[in-house]
């Protein structure tokens, strides 16, 4: 089934999807190929270590963030990118408030049924 989102995504007339743990999102673009999401932190949240058949690239737009990818850490602040290749274990902490855009190639389908929040855990002291 052929699914896509709106031609023009406005993001200030989206809500923001709470996930949990000091983690929201937006969808700010999608069809069957590919996905770009916002993705805001709050100081302390975490992404837990994960993986998926997806191949993701990430912008970091603002904050400080340390990744760690295929057991490889490394800080990422505002203007730095990310590429993460399909099924490598891979996780983020977010050291300063900021703000991530993850694109994902194919589209996660399972974010568009509500899923794939469980990798977002509780907030580090």
């Amino acid at each position: 089934m052929k699914r896509f989102s709106e031609k023009y995504v406005i993001s200030k007339e989206l809500e923001w999807e709470e996930l949990g743990g000091g983690v929201s999102r937006k969808f700010l673009g999608y069809d069957n190929q590919i996905m770009m999401v916002k993705v805001k932190f709050e100081k302390g949240a975490l992404g837990a270590p994960h993986q998926h058949f997806h191949t993701q690239a990430t912008y970091c737009v603002s904050g400080k963030f340390e990744f760690e990818i295929d057991g490889e850490k490394k800080i990422v602040e505002a203007g730095d990118g990310v590429y993460i290749e399909p099924n490598l274990l891979h996780s983020a902490v977010c050291l300063e408030e900021g703000m991530l855009i993850d694109t994902f190639s194919p589209v996660r389908e399972d974010f568009l049924s509500g899923g794939a929040v469980s990798y977002f855990g509780d907030k580090e002291s």
